[in-house]
């Protein structure tokens, strides 16, 4: 339809996916939404569809190659989206006296923080590279700058979507095909509540929304916030390890000795 804009959104029963969906809800928008969470789906819908955005569900299995795979080739095929949220995702973190995270758990963050979000882009990007533009959009974390103790399989997901997403905007900028990373840092959310540790200069979804989507409409390779917050994980990265690894405890994020 001319004059309209398609945006895809995965993990939009969520909280940053629902407030990214209610921000981009307009007439002239078709919103594609995934979630897991089906009620809150479709009460999600509802809110879009009052706005005057047109919106269809889905709520497949996304780490099933063969479901997110079909699905993805229908939407190239009939409505390709001008915008593509790889949102959904997952925490996991230690236990106590130096114990590991389950590996079933990591194994399910991985598939989903980083596998299924290269499985979209490999699905819709070159549909994107034919037609001569689109924006893909990779929500990582502040934790991409350097692991957390609390949270090291969710850092190593995060750390490697920024990577993925860094390499894939200079491969399709070419192309007409613009890359975003997201890097949040704690926004409000039952997920940002289950993890461990302090929560400093909290966001909300809203406002994490308003901040994504002014990222994504300027192109911008990193849209990266609090401003603070980003600034202090960006030294933990290029400070020497020892002094990163005593900051972290000392910020109570990780057992001291």
């Amino acid at each position: 339809m001319a004059g309209s804009l398609g945006v895809l959104i995965t993990g939009a029963s969520g909280a940053i996916g629902g407030a990214l969906a209610r921000e981009y809800a307009a007439p002239g928008t078709h919103l594609v939404l995934h979630g897991r969470r089906r009620e809150a789906l479709e009460s999600l819908a509802e809110t879009c569809r009052a706005s005057g955005a047109r919106v269809e569900l889905s709520d497949i299995a996304l780490t099933d190659d063969r479901q997110l795979s079909a699905w993805l080739a229908d939407l190239a095929e009939r409505d390709l989206p001008d915008i593509v949220f790889a949102n959904a995702g997952q925490n996991s973190h230690v236990g106590a006296a130096g114990a590991l995270e389950p590996w079933e758990d990591v194994s399910e963050l991985l598939a989903i923080n980083l596998r299924v979000p290269m499985a979209m882009a490999q699905a819709l990007a070159p549909a994107m590279v034919r037609r001569g533009r689109g924006q893909l959009v990779f929500i990582s974390s502040l934790a991409a700058w350097h692991g957390l103790p609390v949270t090291p399989s969710y850092s190593a997901s995060k750390a490697g979507l920024k990577a993925y997403g860094e390499g894939l905007r200079g491969h399709l900028a070419p192309h007409g095909v613009g890359v975003s990373v997201v890097m949040p840092g704690y926004v409000s959310s039952a997920m940002c509540d289950a993890m461990p540790g302090p929560k400093p200069w909290r966001w909300s979804p809203e406002r994490a929304a308003r901040a994504i989507r002014r990222g994504v409409t300027r192109n911008r390779a990193r849209i990266a916030f609090p401003w603070l917050l980003n600034h202090g994980c960006w030294w933990l990265a290029v400070l020497p390890e020892s002094l990163s690894q005593r900051l972290l405890r000392w910020l109570g994020y990780g057992e001291r000795p």
